[in-house]
């Protein structure tokens, strides 16, 4: 189960360690599984917002 960091005023190093430890709390496989969730969440959100995909170069043979 989830916890929820609530802090009455913005407190930078407790809401890094809160982050930490729930990162460590996590298996390897399920930290790569959150990595490439996030990665594609920010691709389609900078696709919505009119960033393309930047253009590949292609070797010519």
């Amino acid at each position: 189960m989830a916890s929820i960091l609530k802090l009455k005023r913005h407190n930078e190093k407790k809401e890094i360690d809160f982050e930490l430890r729930y990162l460590k709390s996590l298996s390897v496989k399920q930290r790569f599984n959150l990595m490439r969730r996030k990665t594609k969440e920010i691709v389609d959100l900078l696709e919505k917002s009119g960033h393309r995909r930047a253009f590949k170069i292609v070797k010519r043979a």
